[in-house]
């Protein structure tokens, strides 16, 4: 059974930094990708942040240059430094792996979710 532990969410003032973390257990393997998506109220799930074992990064554009996502593979976790954080960043973050990175639903696995909110 996968499960997910995911911490680091809360409230933080614009301009301020969090750091999620993501750990996944029940996969005997290395997990091919590892990341994170968020969901606002009223709005799809996007995509912010993937990283997989050959160190293929994405990145939406709206984070880049202030989001960074790593991982320990010994570990099966994965983390997401968020710097210069904006209002419009609310949402909950959610940890997302794809075992083989081939798109299968059969092979992707979510967790809870964690809130992020960004207010004075």
């Amino acid at each position: 059974q996968v499960q997910f532990v995911e911490s680091g969410g809360g409230l933080v003032q614009p301009g301020g930094s969090l750091r999620l973390s993501c750990e996944v257990s029940g996969i005997a393997f290395k997990i091919y990708e590892m990341g994170w998506y968020r969901q606002s109220p009223g709005k799809q799930r996007e995509l912010v942040a993937l990283l997989t074992t050959d160190r293929r990064t994405k990145y939406a554009d709206p984070v880049k240059g202030r989001f960074s996502v790593s991982r320990d593979n010994n570990k099966n976790a994965v983390y997401l430094d968020m710097i210069m954080l904006k209002p419009e960043d609310t949402a909950v973050y959610l940890c997302h792996v794809d075992l083989y990175g081939r798109g299968s639903e059969d092979f992707r696995y979510w967790g809870q979710g964690t809130q992020v909110t960004v207010s004075l």
